[in-house]
């Protein structure tokens, strides 16, 4: 009896309810994610947010306590790694030393006994796809950290899986290394169409990378979305603070409208129209995030009488944007980043100075906890 085809449109992966635990420990609280075929998603989230233990899970490193994963609808909680079309790249890479790079790319197909003629024209062309091309005799010590990270990541996919999981993939690399070898990840991703599921604590790697983000907390998955998504409207307190950086107030709402909420927030002494987001009833307390770069920041002279002014206390500059650190007038301490667009020796706005504050209507994001 044959079994059916999954649907077109199902999920490639899907993760239904899945909790671990570790003694009392609850590493992954009742995790459901669906994930689709040839796509770059992204796990990110900080030390002991679950993202590695779930990561662990999809390989079959780990059991579930509870739940069910599922590859192309055949549900692979019981079966062990080796029988999964699964492959792993791990930050260590674990290249085998006393190897060469082609011996330690082909150990895979050797383990499966293919024939020799077949395991060197796979591992030439996959060497050929990750442009080491002619490094086959050297062994690990004799590369680069970026040459043994596209030697670890042939040795992958070398095996052709259907689903690719890469544990911190790029942590080794010094940081222009790294933003170079993104763009080869996603061209090599596409070229093959392999589904690659990232870990990454690092969010600018992960919006580089991810065709969509899960953030996760404490064993739980808080936002799934586009990279734009999960920055321009982030969900709570958490995910606002953790993906980029934001500035909090708190409020209470005045009115709730079809459109907007009519929200007093006492820090910025102002009264602030808020875009849909959750509902909140009027006299409800909220929060609200707004990001430093959608902050207009100018020079306040004698006669202003901007609605929110402040003092600049700290200026950090960093090449492509400046920051500035400003104490408004109920005490709080407002981050404002600028691009530095015009070459110039000093900026118009110096430590001390009184600056007013501004934003468009849009910036404003009302937080659901």
């Amino acid at each position: 009896m044959s079994v059916a085809a999954p649907p077109r449109d199902a999920p490639y992966l899907g993760i239904e309810r899945v909790s671990k635990r570790f003694g009392s420990f609850l590493a992954v609280d009742d995790v459901s994610l669906e994930i689709g075929r040839g796509e770059v998603f992204c796990l990110l989230g900080g030390s002991g947010s679950g993202k590695t233990t779930l990561l662990r899970l999809i390989a079959g490193f780990e059991t579930p306590d509870h739940g069910r994963l599922l590859i192309e609808g055949e549900d692979m909680s019981a079966v062990p790694p080796h029988r999964r079309p699964v492959n792993m790249m791990f930050q260590s890479y674990a290249l085998f030393p006393h190897m060469s790079v082609e011996k330690n790319v082909g150990f895979g197909l050797e383990q499966e006994r293919l024939p020799r003629r077949d395991i060197a024209r796979r591992v030439g062309e996959i060497l050929e796809i990750v442009q080491m091309t002619g490094y086959g005799p050297r062994r690990p010590h004799q590369l680069s950290g970026g040459q043994r990270q596209r030697v670890a990541l042939a040795r992958a996919l070398v095996k052709r899986p259907k689903l690719l999981l890469l544990d911190e993939p790029l942590a080794a690399l010094d940081r222009k290394l790294r933003e170079h070898t993104q763009f080869e990840l996603l061209n090599i991703q596409k070229r093959l169409g392999v589904t690659f599921i990232v870990v990454t604590h690092d969010q600018h790697e992960a919006m580089m990378l991810g065709s969509r983000l899960g953030v996760m907390d404490r064993g739980r998955i808080v936002q799934v979305g586009t990279p734009a998504q999960v920055y321009e409207t982030p969900a709570t307190r958490f995910v606002a603070d953790f993906i980029g950086s934001a500035n909090l107030f708190e409020g209470r709402v005045l009115a709730a409208h079809p459109d907007h909420l009519a929200v007093r927030c006492e820090e910025l002494e102002c009264e602030m129209r808020i875009p849909s987001g959750p509902a909140a009833p009027a006299g409800a307390t909220v929060w609200i995030a707004l990001r430093p770069e959608k902050i207009a920041l100018e020079r306040r002279h004698a006669s202003d009488s901007a609605e929110v002014s402040g003092v600049v206390e700290e200026i950090g500059y960093r090449g492509d944007a400046s920051t500035y650190l400003v104490q408004i007038r109920s005490g709080k301490r407002v981050r404002i980043v600028r691009p530095n667009a015009v070459r110039s020796g000093e900026s118009a706005v110096s430590r001390g100075d009184i600056v007013s504050l501004a934003w468009h209507p849009s910036s404003p994001v009302l937080l659901r906890e």
